[in-house]
């Protein structure tokens, strides 16, 4: 049961780009298009289940067991920037049209903080390999959740008739606090 409150919680609870504003510069760049949006959100939620399970291995087979836990940062930015670079020349391999659509916002994926907090909450939360592989899982679904609903609205918005002064950037970030506020409609579902 607690595994799947922490896949809920890190699905729309705890959904770290409408709650922990974490990932926002992937959210709002590439959110204009859906199928750059689930492409996108399919290759994040990728690499932050392979960067749960194996950060989770080396802080406590590697780091814990040597006493050298403030090395965290620099171990897990290590292993981020290997899984993104795996995955970045696995989608130019085998899609190259992805892999043009998602553009400069793929290799960005390494800088993406929503997957560093990954890995140092399920640090801090001090979870199991399972329920952080699942804490993985969940916060991938959820970062692109965020990404598909945000998508499909700017698609929408294309087609409408807002005034000049919103257009562009600003209805993009109204609509992303928007969401915020919507997902927030969901914290006191499980209490984390």
């Amino acid at each position: 049961m607690e595994v799947i409150l922490i896949f809920i919680s890190a699905v729309l609870v705890n959904n770290f780009v409408l709650s922990y504003f974490l990932g926002i510069c992937p959210f709002i760049g590439v959110s204009s298009r859906l199928e750059s949006a689930i492409s996108m959100g399919f290759a994040v939620t990728f690499v932050l289940t392979l960067s749960a399970a194996i950060t989770w291995l080396i802080n406590q087979y590697i780091l814990i067991a040597l006493h050298v836990p403030y090395l965290e940062y620099v171990a897990f930015i290590i292993v981020i920037a290997s899984l993104v670079q795996f995955v970045e020349m696995y989608i130019k391999k085998t899609s190259k049209a992805m892999y043009d659509a998602l553009g400069i916002y793929l290799p960005l994926i390494t800088t993406n903080c929503a997957i560093l907090g990954l890995a140092l909450f399920g640090a801090l939360r001090q979870y199991t390999f399972i329920q952080n592989i699942v804490f993985g899982i969940g916060a991938g679904i959820g970062f692109t959740l965020a990404l598909v609903i945000m998508a499909g609205i700017r698609e929408q918005l294309d087609l409408a008739d807002v005034p000049e002064p919103l257009r562009g950037p600003a209805i993009t970030l109204i609509l992303a606090g928007l969401l915020a506020l919507a997902f927030m409609g969901f914290a006191g579902l499980i209490s984390s």
